[in-house]
């Protein structure tokens, strides 16, 4: 059987949060964001009945309520968006990490570790197990709303590809990324799809 696996990133956050990151401050949605989330749920209804998964910041929550739909959270997820940084402000964060880190978090140089310690290759088996939990979802539509990375992380892990392929992928905000797997092997159908966000953005 084939599954369609629908990742989609949050909704967008006011701009009186930008530069600050998860951790200390947990930023809401926008009022602009609600209404990406509310077209958001309405654009992938017609998938009918499917799993439906988000990472706990608050604006992947607020996104996915828009559903109004029963879902759950990730304890893979949690980790991956507060485990590494959880009680730490955005400034904290950018003095641990110089840009030497940062481009080696960028190259997926083997011997990066976040500031808590966290590996790699420790995140990078998170995102396997949250890929094969979604590839073998009890529905046949699995739908996934976290944040970009995690979604740039994901799309190279179902469809095979290298780590550092990561960068070629840009998730847009509220945009929706479709992956089919058939057999174990995914295919990349649809890639910042947002015509969901036509009328939230009129």
């Amino acid at each position: 059987m084939t599954r369609h696996l629908v990742l989609a990133r949050h909704a967008e956050i006011g701009p009186e949060y930008a530069g600050q990151f998860v951790g200390s401050t947990d930023m809401p949605l926008s009022s602009q964001g609600k209404q990406q989330a509310a077209a958001l749920a309405e654009a992938i209804a017609p998938l009918g009945d499917a799993s439906l998964q988000a990472s706990p910041m608050r604006r992947s929550v607020q996104t996915v309520e828009a559903f109004h739909s029963p879902w759950q959270g990730d304890d893979d997820l949690r980790e991956i968006d507060f485990g590494r940084w959880e009680k730490r402000s955005f400034d904290e964060i950018a003095a641990t990490e110089p840009a030497e880190q940062i481009e080696a978090w960028n190259r997926f140089d083997p011997d990066f570790a976040f500031p808590a310690g966290e590996s790699l290759a420790g995140f990078l088996e998170r995102i396997a197990r949250v890929g094969d939990r979604l590839a073998s979802a009890a529905q046949k539509t699995a739908i996934v709303v976290t944040h970009g990375g995690v979604i740039r992380a994901l799309i190279c892990h179902l469809l095979g590809l290298r780590m550092r392929d990561y960068v070629l992928f840009e998730v847009e905000r509220a945009s929706v990324t479709r992956i089919d797997v058939h057999d174990g092997q995914g295919v990349l159908v649809g890639l910042n799809d947002r015509s969901h966000l036509r009328e939230s953005e009129s």
